[in-house]
């Protein structure tokens, strides 16, 4: 990574770490784009600049190319478990700090009905960046992107058990105990 591309990143998380700080602290609905900029001490240019709407400023992460890259990359086997071990080991890794940033913008993806809504739009951006990494062929997509999103469904329950749990529990295993008892167990 360039200087430039570092500034970029260093700059992209301040301003998404003092705004996911105001929606917690004064409200989503009663922050704006403005008020994130001035705390970040950046213009609002720039803020939409690297985050295109209010919401991508809680939703935006990098792990779609993260897990479609562990998803490629996995030994051959059931699509489900590939893509199960992938969403499991990216949580496994991620440190005290990143976890604690992760359930900070989790607990406002749960309260914030626009967030809510919009969190669905990155599950199918995930399942486009698997889709891709696999480079399947037209005649596989359908059963690729179902499964995939079936994977991401149930990563996203155990998402919303961990912030129940304030982040105590192990993600990694609740990522593996619902993929376990959606596919393995059947219905």
């Amino acid at each position: 990574m360039n200087l430039r591309d570092r500034q970029r990143a260093e700059t992209r998380l301040a301003v998404q770490t003092h705004a996911i700080r105001l929606f917690t602290d004064v409200g989503y609905d009663a922050t704006t784009v403005a008020d994130v900029a001035a705390a970040a001490g950046v213009s609002a240019m720039t803020v939409y600049r690297h985050f295109p709407t209010k919401e991508d400023l809680v939703l935006y992460d990098e792990y779609d190319p993260v897990t479609a890259s562990a998803v490629a990359a996995a030994p051959p086997g059931p699509l489900p478990a590939r893509i199960g071990h992938a969403l499991s080991e990216t949580a496994a890794h991620g440190s005290s700090s990143e976890k604690a940033f992760l359930l900070a913008r989790l607990r406002l993806m749960i309260s914030v009905p626009a967030l809510r809504a919009r969190h669905l739009d990155s599950q199918y951006a995930t399942a486009d960046a698997i889709v891709a990494a696999l480079g399947c062929p037209p005649e596989e997509e359908f059963r690729v992107r179902a499964t995939a999103m079936a994977c991401l469904g149930a990563a996203h329950v155990a998402l919303l058990r961990w912030a129940e749990t304030d982040g105590e529990a192990d993600l990694a295993e609740l990522i593996r105990e619902t993929l376990t008892s959606v596919f393995e167990r059947g219905s």
